[in-house]
């Protein structure tokens, strides 16, 4: 970063010119990311589906990623500039880790990521956003936390769950009714299924569990131990076992009205 920065500063993403353009870009973009806290730690996951336009570009897209030992970004946007992102974001971290001696703090991570969005946005004005999620187990605060963006690198720390792509607004108004305080793992591991299940079954851009094909959601877990993806056993035995309830309630677990 710092001979690029010294040498061509033009070929720093953030730097990067495009060439004029009339309309939006059609490019592959991820959607639907959902994380929730629970009493250990704190649960990213995302569908697997990236759209472009009214078509499928992918149905088995990787959008969630280890930061570091204990942080994940879950990515939403235009794909290919997201996942550069994130692969720089994992490399500053690593630098930071071996030059200093010592991990960086979790709000540090937070707000260093916040830089990186902003320098993206000549690109989302012309179409082409990134808008990642970002969630972590803070050692310091011995909790998992959650922190969201905007397309201005605005950050916003979340509290309980968050969701962030096309979908979101349907997997938030899930996760408002299922989520509470005293999770545990597996609660929360499945309370985010149900998220992206509800999220898929109202916005086409979202992807749910395609049993048909075994491609089932990503689900990891930050704990005090660290980043963990559940197996493809783990998702599938998840996604299976919402799908199984919701042959009998479609559209969803009910909460209590009071």
């Amino acid at each position: 970063m710092d001979f690029l920065s010294e040498h061509q500063p033009e070929l720093l993403p953030g730097n990067r010119q495009l060439p004029p353009t009339q309309g939006v870009i059609e490019a592959p973009h991820g959607t639907t990311i959902v994380a929730v806290t629970f009493s250990d730690g704190v649960v990213l996951a995302g569908d697997r589906r990236a759209t472009m336009g009214n078509v499928i570009a992918q149905r088995d897209i990787e959008k969630v990623f280890p930061a570091d030992e204990y942080s994940a970004v879950g990515i939403a946007g235009t794909a290919g500039l997201a996942v550069e992102m994130v692969k720089l974001f994992q490399l500053e971290l690593e630098h930071f880790e071996k030059v200093e001696g010592t991990q960086l703090s979790l709000e540090g991570k937070a707000n260093r990521l916040s830089t990186m969005i902003r320098s993206n946005l000549g690109m989302a004005m012309q179409g082409l956003a990134v808008v990642p999620l970002f969630a972590g187990y803070d050692l310091d605060r011995g909790k998992g936390r959650i922190f969201s963006y905007d397309v201005t690198g605005g950050r916003s720390e979340e509290t309980g769950f968050a969701a962030t792509g096309s979908g979101s607004i349907f997997a938030r108004g899930a996760m408002k009714k299922l989520f509470r305080e005293d999770l545990t793992e597996e609660q929360a591991t499945t309370l985010v299924v149900q998220a992206l299940y509800d999220a898929a079954d109202d916005d086409s851009a979202t992807g749910g569990p395609d049993v048909a094909r075994r491609i089932y959601p990503i689900v990891t877990v930050i704990t005090e131990d660290g980043f963990r993806r559940l197996t493809e056993d783990e998702a599938s035995q998840i996604a299976r076992s919402v799908l199984e309830r919701r042959l009998e309630q479609p559209d969803g677990p009910r909460a209590a009205l009071l």
